[in-house]
């Protein structure tokens, strides 16, 4: 239980969640104590209103996005209540306000932050209306609220500099590991391959997001003068996981062929099983000691379960003898070379996490690596573009306006006590999608109730305003500690910590309850039905351009993995860069249909058909992987003209099933006959019988190595040609969606 609460305490909710609660917490008792609560509170407010932007990033963007966002929700709030009285003035201004804030998304996270950030300050203007020089000292406070909390900020920053990094890389060994426990698990006999795979899946979505944080810290943060040595520590362990992940995802073992081959000879698969979950064990106690940065131990020899393999190879060819267990022995040498490479990225890791970090050892290795980061600027070209109704933001924009004002005008033409409260809960609950929408609707109903009910209580038995004040900081803490993790509880604490204010600030405590359960089932209906009726963005609509994307990002892999074979060298940047977007991209497609599946039956369409496609272009992935992998590890000889052929027809099958998509079967590329393409693979087959009849040679590794590769390009080629002609069969189902 200890370990568990040190842990909670530990992670990056929870220390982002105190950095806002002590920017807001400080100012109300400070000022409490001089006598101006009123301006504690609004300084409090000027820190939340910020916090939203302080997302992962460099300490120069970080710094920038905070000061952007804080000044920003000043002016909204000085501009706000000096146009207020002129309604004539002030609806057209509002109106065109809200749209405004709304597409700032159109930048990104960070855009899509500063949008709510402003958007929350509005709905809040309404809650205290000034007039005077009030106005000025209103949004002076909140500014200054907003510039307190980037001094608190930066003060976690420099006190933990690399925490937030720790913990990320931390999080990501933990999903790496569990990736190669899945793979573990799919040795096991009558196991259920499909439910696996789409854990594999769905890991990789959760794996690309995590990704794309540490890129934004380590990459831009890899100059600092600081830390740089620790980290490009943590980068080389970043750049170790990467290439485990894809290590992984490269070695696609037919496994029903493999238990069926070694049916007789099952130790041999369980000495491997073995190895595959030790790999995943030793991952995920790594991940447990950088948490709480202990010493590492390494539970699991890694290199005695290879040598443990090793004999079992041997003694499965002794048994059959040389020639009849010369395929099985090439199946088991693929497997073994592919562990042998796993435990030498994972001792990378350990090594870096058991010795002094030596500058030497991290020489060159943040050369171009700002290329895999996404640039940060904002051209008023991004905003003009997105405004069309093709564009989902511009939509869900449009959407937010109308129902924000429709909110504002139920909340001032109907006795509700807090017209603020349900344009709130409209800015909350209300999302881009569907089903991401409903859900937020219930949880934060249920969580409002909830949170009334408990702090009612609590207020009926304690009266002590001290007393209540702890308890509105304990809620408010962890409150935004549940934000990412679980909104229900999340709403249940925010809703007991506006309760607690007002139970000290007003007796009028249950018309509160009763008037904010009200405000909120009110905003989260009116949030609802706009997702379902004002210009739904229904997952349907988007599915093909996610299709287009991943399967033009694996088409480009697959070129140039190709252009690597043929002329060999140093692996080039165009080749990593075009290996991340396919791992993006996938994982995209796989967004694409989770958020299709939460939506209802009747927009479903075609489900299980993207749900093929997406598996698909996962395995095409893995494919591709696996051939790029190889390439680059070993000493590959002259790609044939074969080789070229049979690459040259997948990706004509892959722009064939663009071209699908986009509707224009006229355009399709002639591709090479079936004939001329069995033709070519007789061909490539050649190689390996030729070989073959020589018998085995004095030099029998160079031979075996020989023989392993011609086998696995022409295992990986017949699979690239079927994956590809299955795309644009499925394509062909599903366009007309």
């Amino acid at each position: 239980m200890i370990n568990k609460i040190r842990k909670f305490i530990d992670s990056t909710y929870f220390t982002n969640a105190m950095k806002v609660t002590i920017a807001a917490v400080i100012p109300v008792v400070v000022f409490s104590f001089l006598g101006h609560f009123a301006m504690g509170f609004t300084m409090a407010l000027g820190a939340f209103f910020t916090y939203p932007s302080d997302i992962p990033s460099s300490l120069k963007h970080k710094i920038n996005g905070i000061l952007v966002t804080a000044f920003l929700v000043a002016g909204i709030n000085l501009v706000v209540n000096l146009i207020h009285p002129y309604s004539w003035v002030f609806y057209p201004f509002l109106i065109l306000l809200i749209f405004l804030l709304s597409m700032i998304s159109v930048y990104g996270h960070r855009g899509t932050m500063i949008s709510f950030s402003g958007l929350v300050t509005v709905s809040l203007s309404f809650s205290s209306l000034n007039t005077g020089w009030a106005i000025l000292e209103h949004a002076g406070l909140i500014l200054a609220g907003g510039l307190f909390y980037l001094t608190v900020s930066l003060l976690f920053y420099y006190i933990r500099p690399n925490r937030y990094v720790e913990l990320q890389i931390a999080e990501c060994i933990k999903l790496t590991a569990k990736y190669l426990k899945l793979r573990g698990d799919l040795w096991t006999l009558d196991s259920d391959k499909k439910v696996i795979i789409e854990k594999q899946l769905h890991l990789q979505v959760e794996l690309n997001s995590i990704h794309q944080n540490i890129r934004e810290v380590l990459i831009n943060g890899s100059n600092n003068t600081a830390s740089s040595n620790q980290n490009r520590k943590m980068l080389l362990v970043f750049i170790s996981l990467v290439e485990i992940l894809e290590l992984a995802l490269s070695t696609a073992f037919d496994h029903d062929k493999l238990n069926s081959k070694f049916d007789n000879h099952p130790k041999v698969l369980f000495t491997y099983q073995s190895l595959a979950y030790h790999l995943a064990a030793s991952l995920k106690k790594i991940s447990k000691s950088v948490k709480k940065r202990n010493n590492y131990v390494s539970k699991h020899n890694l290199l005695r379960d290879l040598n443990a393999l090793q004999s079992t190879i041997d003694n499965y060819e002794t048994d059959l003898g040389k020639i009849a267990a010369s395929e099985g022995v090439f199946m088991l040498t693929t497997m073994l070379n592919y562990a042998e490479k796993q435990v030498e990225k994972i001792k990378i890791i350990e090594k870096a996490f058991t010795l002094p970090a030596n500058s030497e050892d991290f020489k060159g290795i943040g050369k171009d690596l700002e290329k895999f980061l996404t640039p940060q600027y904002y051209p008023l070209s991004t905003l003009t573009q997105n405004l069309s109704f093709s564009s989902n933001i511009f939509r869900h924009s449009l959407r937010l306006t109308i129902t924000l004002i429709i909110g504002f005008l139920i909340g001032i033409s109907f006795p509700f006590q807090n017209v603020y409260w349900i344009l709130l809960t409209v800015i909350v609950i209300l999302r881009p999608t569907y089903g991401l929408t409903k859900e937020r609707s219930f949880q934060r109903i249920i969580g409002t109730v909830l949170g009334g009910l408990i702090a009612f209580g609590i207020l009926y038995f304690i009266k002590d305003n001290i007393t209540i004040s702890i308890f509105s900081i304990l809620c408010i803490l962890l409150g935004f500690t549940f934000t990412q993790i679980n909104y229900k509880v999340s709403a249940t604490f925010v809703t007991m910590y506006v309760v607690f204010i007002y139970g000290i600030l007003t007796p009028n405590i249950s018309d509160l309850v009763q008037y904010r359960i009200l405000d909120t089932v009110v905003g989260a209906i009116l949030a609802f039905l706009a997702n379902h009726f004002l210009w739904p963005s229904w997952e349907f609509l988007n599915v093909p351009n996610h299709l287009e994307k991943s399967i033009r990002a694996n088409q480009n892999y697959l070129k140039e993995i190709a252009a690597f074979y043929n002329k060999k060298g140093i692996v080039p940047i165009s080749y990593r860069l075009a290996r991340k977007n396919a791992f993006i991209e996938v994982g995209n497609l796989m967004s694409s249909y989770q958020r299709m599946s939460q939506e209802p039956k009747s927009k479903q369409k075609q489900l299980p058909q993207v749900y093929q496609l997406a598996v698909l272009n996962h395995s095409l992935l893995s494919s591709l992987a696996s051939l790029g992998t190889y390439t680059q590890s070993n000493a590959t000889t002259t790609a044939s003209e074969a080789f070229n052929v049979v690459v040259d027809t997948v990706v004509k099958n892959l722009e064939n099933s663009v071209v699908l998509l986009k509707g224009n079967d006229c355009c399709f590329e002639e591709n090479t006959p079936k004939e001329e393409l069995a033709m070519h693979f007789t061909s490539l087959k050649k190689i390996q019988e030729k070989e073959l009849k020589k018998g085995f040679p004095a030099d029998e590794e160079a031979f075996q190595l020989k023989m392993q590769e011609a086998q696995l390009v022409i295992e990986q080629l017949i699979w690239l040609i079927n994956l590809s002609e299955n795309i644009t069969k499925t394509t062909k189902i599903i366009k007309s969606i």
